[in-house]
């Protein structure tokens, strides 16, 4: 009797270890089983095979893809145990079914697919019971039919019977159904999991349009099916066993595929989070090695389906789970710092970058990336030039990439010039940044960034003539560039050629109807060719894109509204209920202005463009402009203005057309204004902007430009009104601010378009346009010493602006200063003959 319970405690031992694929237990148990039972010498050879077979995969596991292996002397003995078994038959036919399954994953590990196929046909695999059996022969018959539909994709399948495939294919996947099927069962009765390799099905096996709810039955029909042959593909099959349904609060239930893969790949994270082995000791390096590659596979399919998702902050967060295995392991820290740039969370992902650099110093894209990204929305200039220097004195190992190092260093060049305080400092930036992009070119000929960016940079030195000879080039190489189409049509208009810049941006706007910088520079453009009504219509029709961009609908508009004030377009009651789509990054907003591909070969852009330019000579050699010194600038000894941001974005909304364009005051301002802006819009509505803040902008910019055309034919009531619809979006930005003085100078109000200036500048010291107006008023009321020191700090920020010579002039000429005020006159005029429509850094300065 105690013989008898003995066995059957440890008959228990062995089917839970069996259940939980603890293998190395099973050869001490089946030796204490032969020695307290008699005849049990063939139940020994099949759980003696089994753990040997299962030893062997776990420390020599299957790759994906790889070839068959091929016998194996580890395996001469699995197959030894397992004849034996089978010759002899004197087991009970359950165990001789578990033989043949174990026999038939053995010839399937040895590469001989054709003779496990057959093992599972005479075996009966569908006729085998689910009920009532303990949960390690539910993993057996779940890996039998995972196995057998592996063995049918190995099978090769005569292209001239189409037929057969077809249903080798509805094979294969209701094989894997099954497999599914059953692995739920499983599942529900111990706590391992096979939820990465569900994931991974769900992922790349199935398409959205097969997948059905798991509470339902599966379809009668497979989408696999050929729908012409009247259901003969069709494939059914009835489970003997179903899988418990949990009922209770707080229980997810996936609607979708990609649910249900992430709800598997979290439980997959979890566990293996929680089975990490971390030891970095030399006796744990295999196991170590196999959680590491375990987890990265998990972490790689999360990549998948979160990223067609969008959610890259849930990505990044759970990366940052992964950390705990990433030591010196490169894929993890760049899949983790890729996630973060995704995420909007530039600042950490250059930290992670540096450590990706650290880990592959000889891969020149890894700083290449981290200096875009200091040259976006963290305008880190020092750290991007930094980077980009690594990249340019690497050697010969990163020789292919050096004409992109050249270039990120020609970026971050020019941009430091758009933020330095000196003009000096500024030209001798400006110098290094055109000697950068003319080594980028010289490296790089077929580069068509090259060619742009030396284009830009000559252009915003104002040397047009030899900027036109480059971006024709770069024009040449990509035909259908929209910023070099858009430089071109500027170039264009600082020649006075308004109608040819105009004839371009309408071009362009053929190819990107949508984007809003060719559209404001139309305006623009419109206003100085066509008349203003033209520039009105244009606005009207930004309202509309704008409308129709983040797929806003208002039920109350009846159509009947065609002004420029029809305030239904900008129904922020209605807006505040919607997540628009989050523009935080530079990239984001040129794709979005860009909403379609041009091929150079067939687009009429293209010719036009290249018949228009041939008629420019390609310069030779650089040209620096003397610079048009001021007749007082500050010497070594004085203090320099406090005032040191250029005018480089329109009415202070810098971040919708390129972060990379603006300079670190600048910065500093736009967020003071949007942190006072949403407070006042706080104390306004009960109902504040929600969402990302770029849409919100563009809006702005819209009503902003139309309120410039009103002001430029005299209208203040539309121009009044104009502005009162972007002030109810940023009421603190300087912009709304300027654009209100702007309507009180046009009713003679200048005492109040006084005020408005000031409070502009309070918000933002260096909008020039601001400096400017508000000089001339001192001027006009005789505070002649006030208006030269604004004019001179505004001389400083930005020594392009014609305007600010001009108004200069007039206050030096007002003092007596005739020498001087010639001297800021000729200045002006000179200025003036190469100014553009609307300013060159208006274009996004980005890698």
């Amino acid at each position: 009797m105690a013989t008898k319970k003995a066995g059957s405690r440890l008959e228990t031992e062995i089917e839970r270890c069996r259940s939980e694929c603890q293998w190395e237990r099973i050869p001490e148990l089946v030796k204490q089983l032969s020695a307290k039972l008699i005849a049990n010498d063939d139940m020994a050879e099949l759980l003696l095979g089994e753990s040997k077979l299962e030893q062997y995969l776990k420390e020599q596991p299957l790759r994906q893809g790889a070839s068959p292996r091929g016998p194996r002397p580890q395996l001469t003995e699995v197959r030894k145990h397992l004849t034996a078994t089978l010759d002899r038959g004197n087991l009970k036919s359950e165990f001789l079914q578990e033989a043949n399954l174990i026999m038939a994953k053995l010839n399937y590990v040895e590469g001989d697919s054709k003779e496990a196929l057959n093992i599972y046909a005479r075996v009966g695999l569908d006729d085998l019971p689910l009920a009532a059996v303990p949960p390690y022969r539910l993993r057996m018959l779940a890996e039998a039919y995972a196995t057998k539909g592996l063995c049918l994709e190995k099978l090769p399948v005569s292209s001239s019977t189409s037929n057969l495939h077809v249903d080798r294919e509805q094979d294969v996947v209701t094989c894997y159904e099954k497999a599914g099927d059953i692995a739920l069962l499983y599942l529900q009765e111990i706590e391992k999991t096979i939820a990465r390799q569900l994931a991974e099905i769900l992922l790349r096996g199935m398409c959205e349009q097969s997948y059905w709810n798991p509470l339902e039955d599966p379809p009668c029909q497979s989408p696999l099916d050929d729908p012409l042959r009247k259901g003969a593909n069709t494939k059914t099959y009835t489970l003997s066993r179903k899988a418990r349904v949990y009922s209770g609060e707080n229980i997810f239930c996936p609607q979708e595929n990609t649910e249900e893969a992430l709800l598997l790949l979290l439980i997959s994270e979890s566990m293996a989070n929680r089975d990490a082995v971390l030891s970095r000791i030399p006796e744990h390096r295999s196991d170590r090695l196999i959680s590491l590659q375990s987890a990265s596979v998990v972490y790689d399919l999360l990549t998948i389906a979160l990223g067609r998702r969008g959610q890259y902050e849930m990505l990044s967060e759970c990366l940052e789970r992964a950390m705990k295995f990433a030591f010196e392991e490169f894929h993890l820290w760049y899949q983790f710092a890729l996630s973060l740039m995704a995420a909007g969370k530039s600042a950490r992902a250059v930290k992670v970058l540096r450590e990706c650099i650290r880990l592959k110093p000889d891969d020149a894209t890894i700083p290449l990336l981290a200096a875009k990204l200091c040259m976006g929305s963290l305008h880190w200039l020092e750290e991007a030039e930094k980077f980009a220097k690594t990249v340019v004195d690497a050697g010969e190992k990163t020789s292919e990439f050096k004409a992109k190092g050249y270039l990120a260093l020609g970026l971050t060049y020019s941009l430091q010039a758009t933020d330095a305080a000196l003009r000096g400092v500024q030209e001798i930036l400006q110098r290094k940044a055109l000697l950068a992009f003319q080594r980028a070119h010289s490296l790089s000929p077929t580069d068509h960034q090259a060619a742009f960016y030396l284009a830009l940079q000559l252009a915003i030195s104002r040397q047009i003539p030899e900027a036109l000879g480059y971006v024709r080039q770069a024009l040449q190489l990509q035909g259908d560039d929209v910023n070099s189409l858009h430089l071109l049509a500027l170039l264009l208009s600082a020649q006075k050629h308004y109608h040819d810049a105009l004839n371009i941006i309408d071009m362009a706007l053929s190819e990107y109807p949508e984007n809003f910088i060719l559209l404001f520079s139309k305006v623009k453009l419109e206003s100085l060719c066509r008349g203003p009504d033209e520039a009105l219509l244009t606005c009207k029709h930004m309202l509309q894109i704008w409308k129709s961009c983040y797929n806003l609908t208002n039920p109350s508009d009846s159509g009947r509204g065609s002004s420029l004030l029809d305030r239904t377009i900008a129904d922020r009651r209605q807006l505040n209920t919607i997540t628009l789509p989050d523009f935080s990054d530079p990239e984001t907003v040129s794709d979005s202005s860009s909403s379609s591909s041009l091929s150079r070969t067939e687009s009429p852009l293209h010719l036009f463009v290249s018949s228009h330019l041939h008629s420019h000579p390609k310069p030779d050699t650089f040209v620096w402009p003397p610079a048009a010194h001021s007749p007082s600038d500050p010497g070594p000894g004085q203090e320099p203005s406090l005032c040191n941001s250029p005018e480089v974005y329109f009415h202070g909304f810098p971040s919708l057309f390129s972060v990379s364009s603006v300079h670190a005051t600048s910065v500093a301002a736009s967020r003071v204004e949007q942190a006072l802006s949403e407070v006042a819009s706080s104390l306004q509505s009960s109902t504040p902007k929600q969402g990302p803040l770029h849409p919100w902008m563009t809006l702005a910019q819209i009503w902003l430009h139309a309120a410039e055309v009103y002001i430029g034919i005299g209208k203040p009531a539309e121009a009044t009104a104009c502005t009162q619809e972007a002030a109810n979006l940023f009421p603190m930005s300087h912009n709304v601010l300027y654009m209100r003085g702007q309507v009180a100078e046009l009713r003679g109000n200048l005492e109040e378009a006084r005020r408005w200036y000031e409070e502009a500048l309070s918000i933002s010291p260096t909008h020039v346009k601001s400096m400017q107006r508000l000089a001339l008023i001192l001027h006009q009321l005789g505070r002649y010493s006030l208006a030269e020191k604004i004019l001179r700090d505004a001389v400083q920020v930005n020594s392009t602006a014609h305007e600010v010579w001009n108004g200069l002039g007039e206050v030096l000429q007002a003092q007596g200063n005739d020498a001087a005020a010639t001297e800021c006159f000729l200045t002006a005029l000179e200025l003036e003959a190469s100014s553009p429509a609307v300013p060159f850094t208006i274009i996004p300065r980005v890698l």
